[in-house]
């Protein structure tokens, strides 16, 4: 008599490598990258560290653009068990994310603003201590930080094209923790970075949980963590739907801090203002397209069927992030405090975009996502070069007088700004048409006029700048105008460029962000 058993075949999934190639190459030069700084010599460190970077970054770039126009099916495909789908949405926001990464990292690796980069050489040591102040002027740096932006990038790309819930909450700590390190990183004013890096960490967690928590619900709804799942037990069950809209609360709350979306948005102010600038350029542009990408399919693939009865909260949410940014902006006496202030602004008009669930709101949303990410990263490129003896000058009264000491840098500075407040002929303008009116053929009028106040509330602290800049006599022992290198010359011409080329021809840009929708396995 046989007592044993034959064990079930295990079901090995089916894997789509070219699909995902791009994500691989990211992680992959990631984890090289972590053997560079194991063995390297300290010396040659930088130059490696930079060159992997940038290989790997153009090699998934280069990947992207050959799948999406050969290989890539028009209705998507989903790999590892259904838990990636790689779609049209999906393509344009890792291209998106390649983009804005390559600006990000040419400011992180540029070592001619600051001498020896944005970054502390040694971590470890106290800040205020003997040490502290000696290795200011030293020309060392923390080239982890090349690692832990490529890991944060690889985490970015697998949030916006995660399927199930799970996938979604591994990719956002993998996003996440990197950049929790890097705001601590800054070479100069070691306590406000830390202080940043320790308020966006504690306050992450949080959100985190959320996230965590809003996912057990659903799956005790759906019996599922799959968005299609969610979908499919949303849309034809008969029980309570008490567990789906309590999971629903709850995962928003995880998704809509990483956007930066008032009321979720206390952390955003103090991390940009903290962390060293080139980080905040990354996660000004690159988080807010995962943030947007993820909230995107989230509501679009799960949540379409019950709209009815969380649109009107997300109404709501969307105001509420609009005034908190245009008010309290208008209050700022440092600039990149005023530009975080107008993230928190422009995530209420994204919010606008990702609610109106239709093929225009989709696209919109997109392009906006592209528009603003590029614009911001070339803003921030500036800010970096407007420095004192003590580092970055980022209180506005330093910045009086800017357009005597360097024209050329003001009127960049100036033109990205009428961008941000969604002046004609800019990107900004066109991305705020685009998503109004998508949000007007869906029949949410009244939001958009309160949107249309609101842009106009934030277009005065833009213009406040323009005109300390240009209107203003430059103090005697004011600040200095820094001459920049390659690496961030490069970063600001691409975010100027980018910003006038969707002013002016978006078409094609608007033609790629709605040449397909969300793949619904």
């Amino acid at each position: 008599m046989h007592f044993l058993t034959q064990a079930p075949a295990v079901q090995v999934p089916s894997i789509d490598y070219f699909a995902v190639t791009p994500i691989l190459i990211i992680l992959g030069a990631a984890c090289v990258s972590v053997l560079f700084e194991a063995f390297l010599p300290k010396h040659m460190r930088w130059p490696s560290q930079v060159f992997l970077s940038l290989v790997g970054i153009g090699a998934a770039a280069v990947f992207l653009v050959w799948y999406a126009s050969s290989s890539a099916p028009k209705n998507g495909v989903t790999t590892f068990s259904g838990a990636i789908a790689v779609d049209r949405p999906s393509l344009f926001l890792w291209g998106t994310l390649l983009a804005l990464a390559l600006g990000a990292l040419l400011l992180i690796a540029d070592r001619s603003v600051e001498p020896g980069g944005a970054f502390v050489a040694q971590a470890g040591i106290r800040p205020g201590t003997v040490q502290d102040r000696a290795q200011v002027g030293t020309t060392g740096m923390q080239t982890e930080v090349f690692p832990l932006t490529l890991f944060a990038l690889g985490g970015m790309m697998a949030f916006v094209a995660a399927n199930d819930l799970l996938t979604m909450f591994i990719a956002l700590e993998v996003l996440s923790l990197p950049l929790y390190l890097m705001c601590g990183l800054a070479r100069r004013r070691r306590l406000l970075s830390q202080e940043s890096a320790v308020k966006y960490f504690l306050l992450g967690a949080f959100s985190s949980a959320f996230f965590l928590y809003g996912l057990a619900l659903l799956y005790g709804y759906a019996n599922s963590v799959k968005l299609s799942d969610i979908a499919n037990a949303a849309a034809g069950s008969d029980r309570s739907d008490t567990l789906l809209f309590a999971g629903l609360g709850l995962l928003a709350v995880g998704l809509l801090f990483k956007g930066s979306v008032g009321p979720f948005h206390t952390w955003t102010p103090d991390v940009y203002q903290g962390a060293p600038t080139p980080v905040t350029a990354f996660m000004g542009a690159c988080t807010k397209v995962a943030a947007f990408g993820g909230i995107l399919r989230v509501f679009s693939v799960a949540f379409e069927s019950t709209s009815w009865e969380w649109r009107g909260v997300l109404w709501g949410v969307a105001i509420l992030s609009m005034l908190i940014g245009a008010v309290l902006g208008l209050t700022q006496t440092d600039v990149k405090r005023m530009i975080a202030y107008s993230s928190i602004a422009h995530a209420g008009f994204l919010l606008i975009g990702a609610i109106t669930m239709t093929e225009e709101g989709l696209s919109s949303t997109l392009f906006y996502l592209l528009a603003y990410g590029f614009t911001t990263l070339a803003a921030f490129g500036v800010v970096s070069l407007v420095r004192d003896s003590n580092g970055e000058a980022t209180h506005l009264s330093a910045w009086a007088g800017l357009a005597k000491r360097s024209p050329v840098l003001a009127g960049v500075f100036t033109f990205l700004l009428l961008a941000l407040a969604g002046i004609p002929l800019t990107s900004g303008f066109v991305g705020k048409f685009v998503v109004f009116s998508a949000a007007l053929s869906d029949g949410m009028a009244p939001l958009v006029v309160v949107a249309l106040i609101f842009s106009a509330v934030a277009a005065f602290f833009y213009l406040r700048v323009i005109v300390l800049m240009y209107f203003s006599e430059p103090a005697a022992d004011g600040p200095t105008v820094t001459v920049p290198g390659a690496f961030t010359t490069t970063a600001i011409t691409l975010g100027v460029i980018v910003t006038l080329v969707l002013g002016l021809v978006p078409a094609f840009a608007l033609d790629w962000a709605g040449s397909g929708g969300f793949a619904l396995k």
